[in-house]
């Protein structure tokens, strides 16, 4: 039964991801818009290749775990309609948690990275994988295996949002009317993947919104006009994209930066777990630093570019 509703989601959702992936290079070109190069979605495609075999891989670890677990559950629910329903909740609420702590501790963030280095927005970018992201994203459910749900439904949700997790990665769907106010929308996925400073890491949530709007992460999309045009992928772009440093740039910079003699256990831990942009001489930024410089120069300036924000960092 487990079995037959995965093979389900894959006849139903792959047709899906052709049609419209082959609509928005239609559309695109039509539009005269450069969404897709032949580079990028190549990359994408070899990222969610390397994900896949990992987490096939490591499949029957974590769902032996989480089966583990749901076996000392504290909670039994008869009610089938309630039992999805609250599957669906819990596990979008512990996935809100898992995006944001890739976003604010650098260690996770080394593996999430590779999900962000794309200048593109387009649904291909959807299935551009965090690589890693298999051997530990279990670990956030197990409280789900502990309040009774079993450790395939659990993965089974997630592959089921992880559908519309994909789908909202795309410049061609504009706002959503009042489904802007309950789900993850293609609008404020732009502004997750934006790296100017006001969009850095906001709306982390993958389906519902709500998550954001409560725990202070929601940052609406705003229009060109008000703020200035999205720019995606890294604040640092990687300098030579290779199959190779593509996947371990951020772990190598990671690496280099806690084997400088000129720092202590502390500085050392912090580039470790620290937020990402964190450095003991201020020669980087966080995202929070990049916000408040960028205040400092609407303040001071009345101009709000990312390019001049970076420059006045850099000086």
């Amino acid at each position: 039964m487990h079995a037959l509703r995965e093979q389900l989601l894959i006849f139903i959702s792959t047709p899906v991801y052709i049609i419209i992936i082959g609509l928005e290079i239609l559309l695109s070109n039509y539009q005269h818009r450069k969404l897709y190069t032949w580079k990028d979605t190549a990359a994408n495609v070899y990222l969610m290749l390397l994900n896949g075999a990992i987490d096939l891989m490591f499949r029957a670890v974590y769902v032996v775990i989480l089966d583990y677990c749901y076996h000392y559950r504290l909670i039994s629910l008869s009610n089938i309609f309630v039992y999805w329903l609250l599957l669906v909740i819990a596990e979008d609420f512990l996935y809100y948690w898992l995006h944001r702590f890739d976003h604010e501790i650098r260690f996770f963030w080394a593996t999430h990275v590779t999900h962000h280095s794309s200048e593109n927005m387009n649904f291909t970018v959807g299935f551009r994988s965090s690589v890693f992201q298999p051997l530990y994203r279990f670990i956030y459910f197990i409280p789900l295996a502990f309040c009774g749900f079993k450790a395939l439904d659990i993965v089974f949700i997630y592959s089921a949002t992880q559908i519309w997790g994909i789908l909202v990665h795309t410049e061609l769907i504009k706002k959503m009317g009042w489904l802007e106010y309950i789900l993850v929308t293609p609008s404020h996925h732009r502004v997750h993947h934006a790296s100017n400073p006001k969009y850095l890491d906001k709306n982390m949530g993958m389906f519902l919104i709500i998550w954001d709007q409560l725990f202070g992460t929601f940052q609406p999309e705003l229009p060109d006009e008000e703020y200035q045009p999205k720019k995606y992928g890294l604040t640092k772009p990687i300098e030579k994209e290779t199959p190779v440093t593509i996947v371990f740039h951020e772990w190598n910079a990671m690496r280099n930066d806690i084997a400088r003699n000129d720092i202590g256990v502390k500085e050392k831990w912090m580039y470790i777990f620290g937020p990402p942009g964190w450095s003991h001489d201020g020669s980087r930024m966080t995202s929070e630093q990049l916000r408040e410089k960028e205040n400092e120069t609407l303040h001071h300036s009345g101009e709000l570019t990312v390019e001049t924000v970076m420059t006045r960092f850099k000086k």
